[in-house]
């Protein structure tokens, strides 16, 4: 409705329809703050708060001090954490939605402070509002900003993220301070995430702002060894950037850009997007620009705050009952547009998963060409209400993952039809069914031999965290597995993958799928990508002179040699390149510390392989029923012939993981954070190399941990009991020298 249309309510009309608005806005609130799954778009929600304004603005005996335009988003109660009361209110922005509504707001803010004023600009994340509060230097607690007052505790998780200090840099530290900022997953991470849990059958996110509070406010108890690795996962891939600060008592810096310059040295992290600008038209200029490239920044924005630059202004002009007179938040429009559903095809991934995906008229929309969209399953078609030939409207979920909305039925003509989920697997013609009674996903049980199934499994055995085979990805597993040449692929399970040569190579050629789809991609001008990853191109003066051999390209020497290198890899790498359900690294490292070799986990119990710490009885089921299907050992036993080493050198057999001939035996170090000159996995073998445990929790029998930035609770719980913490340089002289090297008193 417009203002116009509200000004002829009458107060009886008004009233109801505030009630009605009001209703909508908390249920909205709830879903989108404690149920991380919003029900309503960021516009629509924008929408009713704005109604709700105007109705409170032309009829003010309609707002109470509980209304939701005077009270910040989010509930104090929780069942999931500990309440902390934050020292100083948290309060939320007000929005503009145009240009001239900012200028508006800016001649109200210049007016009210009686002078020129600076304007700091910066990009507003879609991610969770969290308050930290340093003692000290110390990080005491963290929380969520719940109503403003009382937030959620989750103190315990935000020490997963790397990027903030457990203890602050740096000198000149308050003895007392709240940091706000958001949390948030960069765009890469959010759209890796989504992939992995569409692939697994779990929730995909909305967006990441849900992704990062669903992340954030996880419980580790209840949750098994696998359930922890995830999380723990999840939440070291988040990230924070400080924006402010609440309760500190007399800082020393006199402007917003200020502090953030002085937070920077303290070691936070804080965002490089933002500008100090000395005009309206140039703030003005900035949220233009960023509204035009959105899709140049590492995470997600939702619009632009703008901050008047000095701190004194701030108390002068003050805050309302919800948000600062000194601060306002431009947001962008949801950025969605209409085109055709040309068809909806089914992929199937590496677990089985048929998956309904949208086939579009190509169309840019947040800054992309989109061409494909999942669907999920055939429910959320039918929910959807769309059918073959609709134009619907397609917009990017938190501007990053291409989402349908819906068909624009006013469009259609008579020639659209229904999608029919198919019965049998499009890849193999296997009659598809759900995993157990009740789901609602449909799988391709013929895990063997299911082409795509075969080919996400390869994928996977060439991925960074299974054998780290860099050629082995995308395009090589497609080829190998469906090759548009030979009829017959290299590959008809990964069994055969050690075995390879190049005659089984050089004949290859394949379309390029989409790695998220596995659908085949298409070049510009609409024809299928063919690809022949493993021949090398003739030149110019050979083709011409009909020579035309079949020679070998570098990228197939390189695939051949490094699987030659992948045989002697890590046990617990070839562990997780087997693709055993809930054997991540975690647990894999875990039975490789301690059993020592493929054949001993073999012949464990189910007991024996439970009390492995790290692994328990859902993952020692799931070794057992993966070890009992007749093509699985084929796969072993494949490998084994083709020279691959299932045996770590030396190890002393299963109960004793540590090396006793190394300058670390009978050690137990835990590394954590980042360490100048390691990777994380190559700290740990470095650890295990050394002839020492490599532990991933400290607790009261570790002997060091080696820490580097973001490091988190691993970090305070060694401060905690006094275990000596070792920084990169220390962490590389105990390797070489043992712990007589290092003295106690160079331990920080």
């Amino acid at each position: 409705m417009t203002d116009a249309a509200f000004e002829k309510l009458a107060l009886d009309e008004a009233a109801a329809l505030a009630a009605q608005l009001t209703v909508k806005i908390l249920e909205g609130r709830d879903a989108y703050y404690e149920g991380d799954a919003p029900i309503y778009s960021d516009a629509e929600y924008d929408g009713y708060i704005h109604d709700l304004e105007t109705l409170e603005r032309l009829f003010p005996e309609l707002q109470s001090q509980d209304s939701p335009t005077q009270t910040v988003g989010g509930r104090a109660e929780t069942t999931l954490f500990d309440p902390v009361e934050h020292l100083e209110r948290m309060l939320s922005l007000d929005n503009v939605f145009s240009i001239e509504e900012f200028e508006a707001w800016a001649t109200r803010a210049e007016r009210d402070a009686g002078r020129h004023v600076d304007y700091l600009c910066e990009l507003k994340i879609d991610g969770l509002a969290v308050n930290l509060r340093y003692e000290s230097g110390v990080l005491t607690t963290a929380a969520t900003r719940g109503d403003g007052v009382v937030g959620e505790d989750v103190t315990e998780n935000i020490r997963y993220i790397r990027s903030i200090p457990g203890r602050l840099s740096g000198t000149g530290h308050p003895p007392l301070v709240e940091v706000r900022g958001e949390v948030f997953f960069p765009v890469e991470a959010f759209r890796e995430l989504n992939a992995a849990q569409a692939e697994a059958g779990e929730k995909v996110f909305a967006n990441p702002r849900n992704a990062a509070s669903g992340s954030l406010r996880q419980k580790a108890e209840g949750k098994n060894a696998a359930q922890l690795e995830l999380m723990h996962a999840r939440l070291g891939r988040l990230q924070m950037l400080v924006h402010g600060i609440g309760a500190w008592r007399n800082p020393p810096v006199s402007s917003q850009s200020r502090v953030y310059e002085l937070l920077q040295s303290w070691g936070l992290p804080t965002s490089s997007h933002y500008r100090v600008l000395d005009s309206v038209p140039g703030a003005s200029e900035f949220i233009g620009y960023f509204g035009e490239h959105r899709d140049s920044v590492e995470h997600e924005i939702d619009g632009i705050v703008v901050k008047i630059d000095e701190l004194a202004l701030h108390d002068e002009l003050g805050a309302t009952s919800r948000a600062p007179r000194w601060a306002i938040a431009y947001k962008y429009p949801p950025e969605q547009v209409n085109t055709k559903l040309l068809d909806i095809v089914v992929s199937v991934g590496r677990t089985g998963r048929a998956t309904p995906y949208a086939v579009m008229e190509k169309v840019r929309v947040a800054g992309s060409e989109v061409r494909q969209a999942t669907l999920h399953n055939q429910d959320v078609v039918k929910a959807k209400g769309v059918l073959v030939g609709d134009t619907v409207v397609l917009r990017k979920a938190g501007d990053v993952i291409p989402e349908v909305l819906g068909p624009v039925v006013e469009l259609r003509d008579g020639t659209e039809h229904e999608f029919v989920m198919p019965e049998n697997c499009p890849e193999c013609g296997t009659p598809l069914a759900p995993a157990k009674e009740g789901d609602i996903d449909l799988r391709c049980p013929n895990a063997r031999a299911c082409p795509a199934q075969v080919r996400g499994r390869v994928e996977h055995i060439g991925s960074r965290g299974a054998l780290d085979i860099e050629a082995l990805g995308e395009v090589s597993a497609a080829a190998l597995t469906q090759p548009t040449v030979p009829v017959e692929p290299p590959l008809l399970t990964e069994a055969g993958l050690f075995a390879l040569t190049i005659d089984d190579l050089l004949p290859i050629e394949v379309f390029v799928r989409d790695a998220e789809t596995g659908l085949p991609k298409e070049e510009e001008d609409g024809s299928v990508k063919l690809r022949t990853p493993f021949r090398r191109n003739p030149s110019a003066a050979e083709k011409k002179a009909g020579l035309i051999d079949q020679q070998a390209s570098s990228n197939a020497l390189k695939l051949l040699d490094e699987i030659a290198k992948a045989k002697t890899k890590p046990l617990w790498r070839l562990l997780v390149s087997l693709n055993i359900r809930h054997v991540g690294p975690v647990a894999a490292r875990a039975l490789a510390d301690h059993f020592g070799s493929l054949a001993a986990i073999r012949s464990a119990s189910r007991e024996e392989l439970a009390e492995v710490d790290g692994v328990g009885g859902i993952i020692a089921d799931s070794l057992l029923d993966w070890f009992a299907v007749d093509w699985h050992v084929h796969i072993v036993d494949s490998w084994a012939a083709a020279g691959v080493q299932f045996a770590t050198p030396g190890h002393p057999g299963p109960g004793a993981a540590e090396r006793a001939d190394g300058v670390l035996a009978g050690l137990t170090v835990v590394a954590t954070g980042s360490l100048d000159g390691f990777t994380r996995e190559g700290a740990q073998e470095a650890i295990i190399a050394a002839g020492g445990k490599a532990a991933s929790s400290v607790s009261k029998n570790t002997d060091f941990v080696a820490a580097g930035p973001g490091a988190g609770s691993k970090l305070a719980k060694a401060e905690q009991l006094g275990i000596p913490v070792l920084d990169a340089a220390q962490f590389r002289l105990l390797l070489e020298k043992g712990a007589d090297a290092v003295q106690p008193d160079e331990a920080e």
